[in-house]
């Protein structure tokens, strides 16, 4: 197996074009994922970004060197979900008979849930504005969420006469227990950074303009330990959501061994020894 040094690139730069609906640049072993959509409010059900999205996603789990993602958004806006715009003027799939808007969310927005649900990588997201709808249930997809302080966050889709179309229902319990989803989720209420932190949905709110420093400096934590353990461990946090305690010991006594043959755990145990 590869060491932690052996793939990464110690110099920053962009890895997808600028004009690309989800920015993507490498620092090191982290890649920063920037929603590239700030004059459509970072919307996420697009084709081009959703195709970008799992692209990224792909990318991530190929390069062994990898060890953490940040999410954020470009401008003002975390995201604000779905595209309002789209739904008033009924265009794209909001034009579409029921039927078909059905299979339309499913090889849609749906297929970020799914993306992300394989990303072997820690993801942390960087919340630098408002999170509303889809955008809110992003933030919850992510394994840790850094918030500035002017984040904000709603799952705001009955107040449009919806439902989370996009797996929220699942996502936001997991982060902050049902009783406090179903409160959410019932009034669309929006959450300012300070009770989001309260309530659990964030794990720490910083000054705005420390907010990339404080997730790049958590990605990097993160990134100083073996990539392999990082998404192996990741993997069994994921197991034990929903698993039972026996799938999940199964689990571990299947990578654990993976874990002591790999060349970095030889490597750390000798540094410990001689230490």
């Amino acid at each position: 197996m590869s060491t932690p040094d052996s793939n990464r690139e110690r110099s920053s730069h962009i890895v997808s074009t600028p004009a690309e609906p989800l920015l993507v640049t490498a620092e090191g072993a982290v890649r920063i994922w920037t929603i590239n959509l700030p004059k459509a409010g970072n919307a996420i059900t697009g084709a081009d970004f959703i195709a970008a999205f799992e692209a990224a996603v792909d990318a991530a789990n190929r390069d062994t060197g990898v060890c953490a993602v940040v999410l954020t958004g470009a401008g003002k806006i975390f995201s604000a979900g779905g595209n309002v715009r789209e739904m008033a003027d009924r265009k794209g799939m909001f034009g579409l008979p029921a039927i078909e808007q059905r299979y339309a969310y499913v090889d849609g927005i749906q297929r970020i849930p799914r993306a992300l649900a394989r990303l072997e990588v820690p993801l942390i997201a960087a919340v630098n504005g408002p999170a509303i709808g889809a955008g809110c249930d992003l933030a919850m997809m992510c394994d840790i969420r850094v918030a500035s302080e002017r984040a904000t966050f709603a799952e705001s889709f009955v107040t449009l006469g919806l439902v989370p179309g996009d797996g929220g229902t699942w996502f936001l319990q997991r982060a902050i227990g049902y009783e406090r989803a179903a409160e959410l989720t019932f009034t669309g209420k929006t959450l300012d950074a300070a009770t989001a932190r309260n309530w659990g949905l964030v794990s720490r709110v910083v000054p705005h303009e420390e907010l990339m420093p404080t997730a790049l400096e958590l990605a990097g934590q993160i990134a100083e330990n073996p990539p392999q353990a990082l998404r192996m461990a990741k993997r069994l946090l994921q197991e034990s959501r929903t698993g039972a305690l026996e799938s999940t010991l199964g689990m571990a006594a299947a990578m654990q061994p993976l874990a002591h043959h790999d060349d970095e755990h030889d490597r750390r145990i000798a540094k410990w020894r001689s230490a």
